[in-house]
């Protein structure tokens, strides 16, 4: 059965005008979220994953930042026309966000339960009371001993995973249809990772909540998405359903990506790392923004850029490799 669409990024383009040039930290970026459905943003630092996430949520600081085009689809309605009203609305209650580094998002002069309790003041019109009493509720469903204990302890006493599993509890209070998990296991063990995991597995489950997972950890991916979008350099350079792309990646990134994996088994002298540097992104040229990093960079790699097309079913590729093969299957939508 077709999953109905609950989010879509339709040529999104979001850049930050600064003293150097303008960073293209977003270039014309297009992918689906559908219901029920965990989709993987994958890339490395600086390629604009959080900018993604944060141009939907609408929390682009401007200037220096300014959402250049493209349209950013929630049900159906583009939140770029969207009156600052409904994107209040909508924000913390239908779209929520764990934000990254848990010991540095919380207000550090609320107590735990005021902070859980604010989007249900806000949102859902709660008395105070009633707040508190759901905020307790809450602490206790993402797995922390002694809720009313923590609803009224401030962030320095809590440990970075406590921390975490309250921000999740904060993002779900107003139980939204879609999460967006920036980074949610970083800075954190692999023992509690496992554990905040496992407990956003299961509250997808539960709620049938669309999850959009940001992270450059292979291993998440490989345990949480159904589908997986790479990025480079503020450009979609692949994307596929999750099994397909570990087992054929296509783009040459994303192959150097899953080859710099560690993997239990396998014996060699040192990691393979994809050579040179990400480029920077003010002054982008008109050409591959991979090609100076390619093994198989050709002439026209550096002078034009690939458009992303279908190269299978579900399975999108923007690299001149496959550009004969693509243009045989057809023209890509947004997957």
């Amino acid at each position: 059965m077709t999953r109905k669409t609950l989010a879509e990024f339709v040529d999104l383009h979001t850049y930050f005008h600064t003293e150097e040039g303008v960073v293209q930290s977003v270039s014309g970026v297009s992918f689906r979220i559908r219901e029920g459905e965990t989709v993987a943003l994958v890339g490395e630092s600086g390629c604009g994953k959080s900018v993604t996430a944060l141009s939907m949520m609408g929390l682009i600081e401007q200037p220096p930042g300014r959402i250049q085009g493209g349209r950013i689809l929630f049900e159906g309605e583009d939140l770029l026309q969207a009156g600052k009203k409904t994107v209040h609305r909508l924000r913390g209650k239908e779209i929520a966000m764990i934000f990254q580094e848990p010991m540095s998002s919380h207000n550090p002069v609320l107590t735990i339960g005021e902070q859980i309790a604010e989007p249900l003041i806000e949102h859902l019109q709660l008395s105070r009371k009633a707040a508190r009493l759901r905020a307790v509720e809450l602490i206790g469903r993402v797995g922390i001993p002694r809720p009313e204990a923590i609803a009224r302890a401030y962030p320095h006493e809590l440990s970075g995973g406590m921390l975490q599993r309250i921000m999740i509890a904060v993002a779900l209070s107003c139980d939204p249809k879609l999460l967006i998990a920036d980074e949610p296991t970083t800075a954190l063990d692999v023992t509690i990772q496992a554990q905040i995991l496992d407990l956003l597995r299961e509250i997808k489950a539960e709620r049938q909540m669309s999850i959009l997972l940001i992270t450059h950890d292979l291993g998440v991916v490989a345990e949480m998405a159904d589908h997986v979008v790479v990025m480079y350099c503020g450009k979609v350079i692949e994307q596929a359903p999750v099994l397909e792309l570990f087992r054929q990646p296509k783009h040459p990134y994303t192959q150097g990506l899953l080859n710099s994996r560690p993997v239990i088994g396998r014996r060699s002298q040192r990691l393979y790392s994809i050579p040179g540097q990400v480029p920077s992104l003010i002054g982008l040229g008109e050409g591959c923004r991979f090609a100076g990093r390619c093994p198989h960079a050709a002439d026209i790699c550096r002078t034009k850029q690939p458009p992303l097309r279908y190269g299978g079913n579900q399975h999108q590729i923007a690299c001149w490799l496959y550009e004969e093969e693509s243009e045989l299957v057809g023209t890509a939508g947004t997957g």
